[in-house]
């Protein structure tokens, strides 16, 4: 995630959590698993879903049995992209709020504020699934998020994942050899249009991180064209007018991936707009040529971007394995490192996300 990630190494964190319970005359309820039939997300099928886990942001606070915050500024002080903004644990930076327009009950707010705090002029907060739940191939990872002041140029936010695990050999993994998924990646200086990707390394270089050792490949989705654009989108058209619906700030959308052995599908509102494969000559039937292919392709009368591979090297498949969730804000401060560029003086704080849900399903 080009804007919000540290390009540092993150760490196996292995976290077993025991619940007691005390004895009861009355029976345990049972408590059935929840099949899904939901339009389908991917480029074949149909396919069965069972729920099993999902935060609905619909208590009094944050779920901290679900999530951790990271605070700070990163590693290297700006998240390894430029970044202006000091993440907190404070609830002005993140709560759950009520009534929130169009939301199916409560929603997770993530905000981003500009005040002098510490050492930095603005604050955002990051919330992480690491060590307490992570996923890999044979799920479908879901959110229901509205950017909602995500507007101008320099704003952001993200829902994305990265590693769980990593080779048994080495204390932590590199990044990006351990891979990056971004599901969601919005900013303000592109408000037409969300960008879905995986990194990945194009050599092992025994786990240590080289600036040039990135692979990336991602789509955009135009919200106006429910699809591909044939032109990728450059920084403009912000801020949004008020009611333009063409603009991923105007309102909630379903953003996801469904994630196979072999491939991984992006999708908005069901949508399948990108589909990356892991091997290489998997998506062309044209052989190993070692050269990355991509193209487009029209699928149920949609432009779907398709790509191919990152399995660049024995010693790790980055997504063979599981992955936990990530949510965060931020302010970028760079327009040549920061994706969305820097920060605009006209932008209107406190910048509002919205999450009204995140649920993720096992395919049967």
């Amino acid at each position: 995630m080009l804007q919000f990630r540290s390009v540092f190494f993150v760490s196996l964190i292995m976290l077993l959590v025991f619940n007691s319970c005390q004895k009861s005359t009355l029976p345990a309820p049972v408590k059935k698993p929840v099949v899904v039939t939901p339009p389908d997300t991917t480029s074949r099928g149909p396919y069965v879903y069972t729920l099993v886990w999902s935060d609905e942001f619909n208590g009094t606070g944050i779920d901290l049995t679900k999530w951790s915050f990271e605070t700070g500024t990163g590693v290297n002080g700006d998240f390894g992209t430029g970044q202006l903004d000091r993440a907190t644990d404070r609830p002005v930076n993140a709560a759950i709020m009520k009534d929130v327009a169009n939301a199916d009950g409560g929603c997770l707010a993530i905000i981003t504020r500009s005040e002098t705090y510490l050492d930095r002029n603005y604050t955002s907060a990051r919330l992480s699934s690491s060590g307490k739940e992570a996923w890999g191939p044979g799920y479908r990872i879901e959110a229901r998020i509205w950017p909602k002041d995500v507007r101008y140029k320099g704003q952001g936010f993200a829902f994305w994942m990265m590693p769980s695990e990593k080779p048994s050999n080495v204390a932590s993994i590199m990044w990006p050899q351990g891979g990056e998924i971004d599901i969601m990646e919005y900013v303000g200086a592109i408000p037409a249009d969300n960008l879905g990707s995986v990194h990945y390394a194009w050599f092992w270089e025994n786990n240590q991180y080289l600036d040039w050792n990135h692979g990336h490949e991602g789509a955009y989705y135009s919200f106006k064209d429910k699809q591909v654009p044939y032109v990728n989108p450059g920084y403009g058209g912000s801020p949004p007018a008020a009611g333009d619906t063409t603009a991923g700030s105007a309102g909630f959308h379903v953003y996801g991936i469904n994630w196979f052995t072999d491939r991984m599908e992006f999708s908005i509102d069901t949508i399948v707009y990108h589909i990356h494969y892991f091997k290489d000559g998997a998506a062309f039937g044209n052989g190993a040529d070692g050269q990355d292919q991509t193209g487009n392709e029209m699928i149920s009368g949609k432009n779907v971007f398709i790509s191919e591979y990152s399995n660049h090297f024995a010693e790790w498949w980055p997504f063979e394995h599981n992955f936990f969730i990530l949510l965060t804000a931020g302010v970028g401060g760079n327009d040549n490192l920061t994706y969305g560029g820097a920060i605009t003086p006209d932008a209107v704080f406190p910048c509002n996300t919205y999450i009204d849900w995140i649920r993720v399903y096992r395919r049967q």
